[in-house]
């Protein structure tokens, strides 16, 4: 048998298993923002939040979250089972999110979703990092796209799942509607973890009942062609040089998380959503529901950019169009108490969403030649970026709404900031590309790999 059936019938097999992924990102990220539809239903007056306090929640989670993700990544680079890995953490934050529902005051909320992101933190950039372990770099933009999307699809479907549980389970078995949205959604997460035990991949190199010999074969070898010998095969010894020291000495690691925090914080409005979608005067279920659209539309671009991304081989102008496209929003919201143009904007801030897909593409792609600096490279970059969602969490108090235009403000010099620096990255990778073609020709080696701009 030729090696393209095969290769085939492997990537097909593979993205049934990403599916899956995408299905645990998108109940992530509904334990996530679940508080945000909560707080359309009391949650705030029954814990009695006054100030910024319903602010501090949102961030608190993030400060757990950026706790446990490089060590987390670095521990998964050495597992042989990441999939008993993951889907345990997973139970364990569906566990925590039960807990969400049956609390009687601020400051036991305040330590639950610190506890939710501490182990959430997991699953992101593990996901990530599975998934470069599978894909070579000419496949993994779609791939990305397809499990960030999940993001999207939670913010779309699970804003209707919210409005579902808010408008038909108050008052039933004692319990406030939002009580109730925090039970379903752990319990559903707790489901979704004991099925992850078996469906999840593990790493090529780990045996899998799943694959037949000739696919685990080529699946090894893949990812052997995928790998620079010689930056992956240092003189020092891995166990005194290792990967999280690389990629810690490493300043575009630095450079690309602050372009991600920044990122992350023009995006921070994806948090508070269903608040923005309220200022436009409806009641609590129908600003659930109109939440759904704009994500819709987000998820849906995701694919057709990440696809033109991936058949182009440019990441840095698929990581500005959408943002600019996101400041557009910005703009058109501050603007504007217009009803109709004020949807419209969250239509055009959704579209921002889609170069953070991009973004990681390209930081797996640049990070490629050595699979354990790739895996902290990831969680560094994921939790450099993290802080901005930290921050971020502040720009939008209640004193600030309804136009929340210096929220928008801010937003739009974050996004501008961001896009400059993948800018500076994007000619220092070309400077770099240049180099080792000059290189190549001076010494008459064959054309090697080459960082994608």
């Amino acid at each position: 048998m030729t090696i393209q059936p095969v290769e085939k019938r492997l990537l097909r097999k593979l993205d049934l298993r990403v599916a899956f992924l995408v299905l645990i990102f998108i109940v992530n990220y509904m334990d996530r923002t679940n508080a945000a539809a909560a707080r359309l239903r009391g949650y705030e007056e029954d814990l009695g939040m006054v100030g910024n306090d319903f602010n501090t929640l949102m961030s608190i989670f993030y400060v757990g979250y950026l706790l446990t993700q490089a060590p987390s990544n670095m521990l998964l680079d050495r597992m042989m089972r990441p999939s008993l890995y993951l889907s345990s953490c997973m139970a364990i934050w569906g566990c925590l999110t039960v807990l969400m529902g049956a609390v009687k005051t601020y400051h036991a909320a305040l330590m639950l979703r610190f506890l939710i992101g501490f182990v959430e933190a997991t699953f992101y950039p593990g996901a990530v990092f599975l998934l470069s372990r599978w894909y070579k770099h000419d496949e993994l933009g779609l791939r990305t796209a397809f499990l960030s999307c999940g993001a999207s699809i939670s913010n779309a479907f699970g804003a209707l799942f919210a409005s579902g549980i808010l408008g038909s389970l108050d008052g039933i078995l004692g319990f406030t509607a939002w009580r109730w949205l925090f039970f379903v959604e752990g319990a559903l997460t707790i489901v979704v973890a004991v099925s992850a035990i078996w469906i999840l991949p593990d790493f090529p190199s780990s045996p899998s009942v799943w694959l037949l010999p000739d696919e685990q074969m080529l699946a090894k070898q893949r990812m052997e062609e995928e790998v620079t010998s010689e930056n992956e095969h240092k003189s020092k010894p891995r166990e005194y040089y290792s990967g999280l020291a690389e990629a810690l000495t490493d300043w575009r690691v630095w450079w690309v998380g602050t372009a991600i925090s920044l990122m992350s914080a023009s995006m921070s409005f994806g948090m508070f959503f269903p608040t923005l979608s309220a200022t436009m005067g409806y009641n609590a279920t129908t600003s659930l529901l109109l939440c759904a659209p704009p994500w819709i539309l987000g998820t849906a671009t995701s694919f057709v950019v990440a696809r033109h991304s991936d058949a182009t081989g440019d990441r840095f102008w698929h990581i500005a169009g959408p943002l600019l496209v996101g400041v557009a929003g910005f703009i058109l919201a501050i603007s504007t108490m217009n009803t109709t143009m004020r949807y419209i904007s969250l239509f055009l801030m959704t579209q921002g969403s889609v170069a953070y897909v991009i973004a990681l593409t390209w930081i797996m792609n640049t990070f490629s030649q050595a699979q354990s600096k790739r895996a902290a490279a990831i969680a560094l970059i994921n939790s450099v970026g993290t802080a901005g969602a930290i921050g971020s969490s502040y720009f939008w108090p209640s004193s600030w709404g309804p136009s929340y235009v210096n929220s928008y403000m801010i937003c739009i010099l974050t996004s501008i900031i961001s896009i400059a620096m993948f800018w500076v990255l994007r000619m220092h990778l070309s400077r770099c590309n240049e180099a080792a073609e000059a290189e190549e020709k001076s010494l008459g080696l064959p054309k090697g790999q080459r960082y994608l701009l």
